[in-house]
Parts: structure tokens; sequence; C-alpha cells
């Protein structure tokens, strides 16, 4: 018995069996952690399904949401801009009514004088290659070029 007693104290013996126990101790740990890490990554997993899930099935909504609402923001920019042009053209029409506009234009377009008024047009110089032709028809009046063109389009059609 001494010799079992002797060998149960020895520092080899104790050294062995704390190995032992400490490598236990260390293998129930790693499979409670392990046991944890396992749980928490199904968990992790399920969630990140159901974010994914939930972000494809509200992908093409918020797409349809984002496009309509620029859809929207255009036709109001497009309003607006037909609103002014509707209001331009009320002021033309409005200008257009008043005689002493109306004279005015006709005069400066047309070209027209009053009895006893003297027509001034002023011709802007232009290239010096221009040719004879065009300075001539420069001269002329505007209804000239205009029968001309015409005779010159009816030529070029026989």
């Amino acid at each position: 018995m001494a010799v079992k007693d002797r060998d149960r104290f020895s520092t080899t013996t104790r050294i062995r069996l704390l190995g032992e126990q400490t490598a236990a101790r260390v293998y129930r740990s790693q499979t409670r952690r392990q046991a944890r890490r396992s749980r928490l990554t199904g968990r992790a997993a399920l969630l990140a399904l159901v974010l994914c899930s939930m972000v494809v099935a509200l992908a093409y909504p918020m797409r349809q949401y984002v496009s309509q609402r620029a859809d929207i923001a255009d036709l109001q920019r497009q309003r607006r801009q037909a609103q002014q042009r509707v209001e331009q053209l009320r002021d033309l029409k409005a200008r257009w009514q008043d005689d002493a506009y109306a004279e005015q234009q006709i005069r400066r377009r047309l070209h027209y004088v009053k009895p006893g008024e003297t027509g001034y047009s002023v011709v802007e110089p232009g290239p010096a290659e221009r040719s004879r032709a065009e300075r001539g028809t420069a001269r002329r009046p505007w209804y000239a070029n205009v029968w001309d063109g015409v005779d010159k389009s009816d030529a070029s059609d026989q």
C-alpha cells in the first residue's frame, strides 16, 4: 500500500490528474460555447433570411414609388411651364387687341407708312463675297423676293 500511496501523491500523478481535469473543463466550456454559437448562428441566419426576404419583397414597390414620384415631379414642372406659356399667350392676345400695338407691329414688320410719311429701310452691309444677285434682292421689297422664289420653284418643276 505504501507504493500505491506514494504513487497517488507523486508529482507526476498529480500533474497528470490536473491536466486531465483541466482538459475536461476546457472541453466542457468549448462545447457550451459551441452550443451558444450555433444557437446564435441559427438565429442570425434566420434574421438575415427574414431581412433579405423583406428587402426583396419591398424592392419593386419602392422602385415604383420612386419612379412615380419622379413622374409626378416632371408632370408638375410641365404644368408650370404650360401655365407660363398660357399667360404669355394671353398677354400677347391682349396686346394684339390694342389697336396702337397692332399698328406698330404692322408698320415694323410689313414696312407700312402712313400717307405723307417717308419710309426708310436700313440694310446692314453684308460680306464682300456676296453675289450681285443677292445684293440686288436685298434692295428690293420683300414681296418681289417672294414672287421670284415662286417663279423659280415653278420653273424648276417643268
